[in-house]
């Protein structure tokens, strides 16, 4: 019984230090979509905490050229 209720928390402890660990090694930035027209901003929106996957998925979005009109994001 004893070496039971040991490996059970052994394994919960390994558990719960992957999880914590993930956190501490995710970069993060702010991100926020700017429209340009002619080089000049226009608009732009807050700016909002984006980290790993997300990060990437959003600095991987292309600018969009409609005329003289140019939407990007931007991480910082």
């Amino acid at each position: 019984m004893k070496k039971k209720l040991i490996f059970w928390a052994f394994i919960l402890f390994v558990a719960w230090s992957f999880t914590s660990c993930e956190d501490l090694f995710q970069k993060c930035k702010l991100c926020k979509t700017v429209t340009y027209e002619n080089g000049q901003v226009v608009s732009a929106t807050d700016e909002v905490e984006y980290c790993g996957a997300d990060l990437v998925k959003k600095e991987a979005t292309p600018p969009i050229t409609v005329g003289n009109l140019t939407t990007k994001v931007e991480c910082h």
